[in-house]
């Protein structure tokens, strides 16, 4: 079962076909699955699971965490039931009439006694040892869903409460607001917590709301991206700079105008450049942690309106929403039982956090806060726009380079796909979901990231092996250098421990640049310990019927897969081996791809003997991909025309690479100067 649209309209809408209407009837499709799973107007907004080990409530959950679960499920689906609600105030679902049943269950959580009372934060912390110090509860998290959706209802919702119910939910919200919370994008729950009470009348410590917002505006690191605790992913998105903004609204412009100038300068400098992290079709990439919220990353988008001077170009804003809303639903495999899995396509198990229950996913409500728009609105009534993709030519490649967060993105006229290099990322040894969501050495939106086979290796990363001592090593660590003459250079470290010494750490200094359908690698090993066998992977090829051939040119070597993915299209990867590597080969997997449950990665390997011996440090190689049913020319293949070295060994021990296109371009590799600009 997927989302059909009806009667779609390609005058006003060319690229998707779809409307403000479609996206209403999106909606209602999505809770149409979930409540058809909540038995009585007295239930709680449960969905059906089938996943017990790693998502909570699980043997493991304590009890306030248990009720963490009503709560999510109905602050999340109130993403999509409030703008449904203004727009429709009488709408039913599943015979429900849902005004009615988000103003009993909102009132029902925040009251205790009632058997879906949630807990206040006052509840669950008093019993805490030492009390009010480091202690985060879920349902700080909620909260900000839930005040966001009684200020969209305020004529259907909120003023339909008495004076005792509006005071018992207040206090129940004032609770969470003051109550310590996470010291990342978590502060956006408090601040909009308060904002919602001083909107409504209630008194707030405005010293606490200052405190949250200048340690949000400390986060920012440029280019309109914040680092959310350790690392850059989508949370600088669908956090800070959707609740940035809707502060700025209800607040900020008001009480703070400083503080609110600065985070509308920041969501007007994501928009500059945010359109690059969708492809051609508007698909989301899947990367960094919690990416079942899936499209959630278009809200940022219409979050722009909420400011006074708005900067986003409304039909290209459009265009990519609507195509990420079909990049999921209009897929079968996204829903169980008529909700949202848990996996970024059908259920994918690698891809989850612990954080996460059942209802979890429909935090990608927060992409139909468009709706709160009017039908009036730009957003809805320009014509969509495809953006840098109408514009770029034939083996055209358009480069964004984002230093503050580390990213490089590449748009491929030829293939329609977006790929996207990141750095400025550490994660402890030994966390795999870690390394699979921040550490690859690309991510692309048409291949998305695999996790590990048994034996070790890793797609779209280098793999390790030091069979003598038994030990596989993973990059756990990609640092920052930049971009220098369109080739981008990074640092990649195997097992990075900062309490061990630098030198007793593995490492692979990057250097890659753009070709029309992919990516030249030009790295250069420094290992520490030897025998090892060096392996790196191209993307999951998510294709189950595939078929491979191996050709030979020049003593360069390729592999080129080609076969039919999950939409009945025909796609085709070809990884090409030059330098340093000896051979290739395909493994065929089970499990390891989100896309299909079979699934290939062409694997590159190499062996380097001894410790101290001069010998190729240089690894070049190119991974390519295209969709129909063209595939590659022997020149995209075997691209490289010719490769000069400074060193007469040709080991690429010292000195610039100069890598030669049969395009007639040049690229010069030369690490020189790499040690002394690293950035974390």
């Amino acid at each position: 079962m997927h989302f059909s649209p009806e009667n779609p309209d390609y005058k006003l809408s060319p690229y998707t076909g779809l409307t403000r209407k479609h996206w209403i009837d999106a909606g209602k499709f999505i809770l149409e699955g979930v409540f058809r799973h909540v038995k009585t107007m007295d239930s709680p907004v449960l969905v059906p699971r089938y996943e017990w080990d790693i998502t909570y409530p699980n043997k493991n959950t304590p009890a306030w965490k248990v009720q963490a679960e009503y709560y999510e499920g109905l602050a999340r689906s109130f993403f999509i039931a409030a703008p449904l609600i203004k727009n429709e105030p009488d709408i039913i679902i599943e015979g429900k009439r849902l005004r009615k049943y988000y103003k009993d269950h909102i009132l029902r959580s925040c009251t205790p006694g009632d058997e879906q009372y949630v807990l206040s934060y006052s509840d669950m912390d008093k019993d805490s040892s030492p009390s009010f110090t480091l202690h985060t509860y879920q349902q700080t998290v909620e909260t900000c869903a839930i005040v966001i959706g009684l200020v969209t209802t305020r004529n259907e919702i909120w003023d339909a409460y008495t004076k005792e119910e509006k005071d018992t939910i207040a206090s129940f919200i004032r609770d969470y607001a003051n109550g310590t919370t996470a010291t990342q994008n978590w502060r956006l729950f408090n601040m909009l917590d308060l904002a919602f009470l001083h909107m409504m009348g209630y008194e707030i410590d405005k010293n606490l709301m200052r405190e949250h917002a200048q340690a949000i505006l400390s986060y920012y690191a440029g280019q309109g991206w914040y680092r959310d605790g350790h690392t850059f992913d989508y949370y600088s998105v669908w956090a800070f700079q959707v609740y940035g903004p809707i502060w700025c609204s209800w607040y900020g412009y008001e009480n703070e105008p400083y503080i609110a100038k600065q985070f509308e300068n920041n969501s007007n400098e994501l928009m500059k450049s945010y359109d690059r992290l969708f492809d051609r079709d508007g698909n989301v990439t899947m990367w960094g942690r919690s990416n079942i919220y899936r499209n959630a990353a278009t809200a940022a988008f219409a979050a722009n309106y909420n400011l006074k001077n708005p900067s986003v170009n409304p039909g290209l804003a459009r265009r990519i929403s609507s195509g990420a809303l079909l990049q999921f639903f209009s897929r079968d495999d996204v829903l169980y039982e008529g909700v949202p899995v848990i996996g970024f396509y059908g259920p994918f198990t690698p891809m989850v956090q612990s954080y996460s229950c059942a209802e979890s996913p429909l935090w990608l409500g927060k992409a139909f806060l468009c709706l709160e728009l009017d039908e009036d609105h730009p957003f809805w009534t320009a014509k969509e726009e495809g953006g840098i993709w109408d514009e770029m030519q034939k083996g055209e490649v358009r480069e964004c380079v984002l230093p503050g967060p580390g990213l490089c993105i590449s748009s491929h006229s030829d293939n329609g796909a977006m790929e996207m290099r990141t750095a400025k990322v550490v994660k402890r040894i030994g966390d795999d979901n870690g390394r699979w969501c921040y550490a690859k050495l690309s991510y692309n939106s048409r291949y998305p990231w695999e996790s590990d086979t048994p034996s070790g290796l890793s797609a779209a990363t280098y793999t390790l092996k030091e069979n003598d001592i038994d030990k596989t090593e993973q990059i756990n660590a990609l640092l920052w250098n930049g971009m220098k003459d369109d080739v981008l250079y990074r640092r990649a470290l195997f097992g990075f421990d900062s309490s061990a010494d630098y030198h007793w750490t593995s490492i692979i200094d990057l250097a890659d640049f753009s070709v029309p359908c992919g990516l030249v690698r030009a790295d250069k090993i420094r290992l520490f310990h030897k025998p090892v066998e060096i392996y790196l992977g191209s993307y999951g090829f998510p294709c189950p019927d595939a078929e491979s051939e191996t050709i030979k040119r020049d003593g360069s070597q390729a592999v080129i897969m080609h076969g039919k993915g999950s939409d009945g299209k025909m796609r085709h990867i070809a990884m090409t081996v030059y330098s340093g590597w000896d051979e290739l080969f395909v493994s065929r997997n089970e499990g390891l791809n989100p896309d299909t449950h079979q699934s290939f990665t062409i694997y590159a390997k190499a062996e380097r003997k001894k410790v101290f011996m001069y010998e190729p440090y240089v690894l070049i190689s190119q991974v390519i991909t295209k969709e129909g049913d063209e595939g590659f020319t022997k020149d995209e293949i075997f691209s490289i025309s010719e490769i000069e070295y400074t060193d007469s060994e040709k080991c690429g021990g010292y000195g610039p690479v100069m890598i030669k296109m049969k395009s007639g371009r040049s690229y010069k590799i030369d690490f020189a100067g790499i040690e002394g600009n690293l950035q974390l």
